[in-house]
This record gives C-alpha cells, structure tokens and sequence, in this order.
C-alpha cells in the first residue's frame, strides 16, 4: 500500500512516516498542498493523509482541489496530532472504504455534514450555518464521540495556540449558537458539555 503523506511539519512528517513504514506502508512525504497535487496527478498512491493544518490553504481546501481535479484517492484528514495507532486505525477502515468520495461526506446519526458544499442538514432539515460555526461543527465532527477541549478547538478552529479567557468567552458562544440551531426541537442533543473538560458530538445521552 502507497501512502502519500502532506504534512509540513518535518518532525512530524518523519514520526509518521517512520511510523506508516514500520506498519509495511510505502509511504511518500509532501511538505505543500501544491507538492501533494504534483505526486498525486504523477504517481498511483492507496490514501493521502493530509494535515488539517497546512499553511496557506487548510486541509479541507487542499482536499477539495484534489477532487476538483478529478483525483478518486481517499483522504484522511490529520487533525490535533493523532495519536499513531488511532491514526493507522483510521488509515487501515478508510481503505476499506468503497466509496473514496466519502471522505467529503460524513453521517452521524441523523446529521449529514458535507465538506464540499459545506451543507449541513439533520433528517430533512437543512441547517444555516455561519462559516466559523460550519469550521467548528467539522471539527466536533472529525472527533465523534471523542472530547474535544477548549484548547484543542482554539488551535485548530480558531488557529489561536494559546488560549486566553476571553477566546474561551468567543468559543462558548458560537458551541451555543450552533448547539440551537443543531438541537433545537430535537429529542436527541448531539453536542453535549463534558464538565470540567470539554464538549463531545455524539448520538447517544450522556449517561
């Protein structure tokens, strides 16, 4: 299996693919989106794992690019630096995947979220979604199921490193806005509070 990996943190990019070819993946380094289109339209590759992160154009634009392009290979979003073994998890089910494009796409429960139109609905419902408010539903999305901290969501939704109470004030507000607009009405409250923690998307009752 050929892994492309586009990652412009050279620390990491040699952790990970140290990491990938120890698991018996050949694996290919990026450090740009725009290297990654040149290896993509030149040689075969099984997955890319793109950082969510890069400079320049985030991962979701580089991503959409690749499909504008024509390029079927699916994509796995490296987002908050996963943990290796939760990374190779990952990598191994989305090759099992039939349907590459559905990397574009994700289905929790009866939420829909479309990385490419950035169209959000729950059943039948479509939901209206500022752009900060769709970057953060995709965010909580990418870790279903899994906490997320005010630090992990002012890193990689905000691009703050460093959190202050004030940008914590601005988070909380925008979790309420998209919160009412996702769960209002509903019997089921995807977005739940972990207190003392975080915040957690997920399609069961906090217990």
């Amino acid at each position: 299996m050929r892994v492309l990996l586009i990652e412009d943190d050279a620390k990491t990019a040699r952790a990970l693919a140290s990491g990938l070819r120890g698991e018996g993946f050949e694996t290919v380094t990026a450090k740009t989106g725009e290297e990654g289109f040149f290896l993509v339209s030149r040689e075969s590759f099984d997955v890319v794992i793109l950082d969510w992160m890069l400079p320049g154009r985030d991962g979701i634009e580089v991503l959409r690019t690749l499909r504008a392009g024509g390029s079927k290979t699916p994509v796995l979003l490296l987002t908050a630096r996963d943990a290796f073994a939760e990374l190779l998890a990952r990598v191994r089910a989305l090759l099992r995947r039939v349907d590459s494009g559905s990397a574009l796409r994700q289905q929790i429960g009866d939420l829909t979220l479309n990385m490419q139109t950035r169209r959000v609905a729950r059943g039948s419902r479509e939901i209206a979604l500022t752009p900060r408010e769709f970057d953060l539903l995709m965010f909580l999305a990418q870790y279903h199921d899994q906490t997320v901290t005010r630090q992990m969501i002012a890193r990689e939704v905000w691009r703050e490193p460093n959190r202050a109470t004030p940008l914590d004030n601005v988070i909380d507000v925008h979790l309420a806005h998209l919160r009412r607009k996702l769960d209002e009405g509903e019997t089921v409250k995807l977005i739940q509070t972990v207190r003392g923690v975080g915040f957690v998307l997920r399609t069961e009752a906090d217990a």
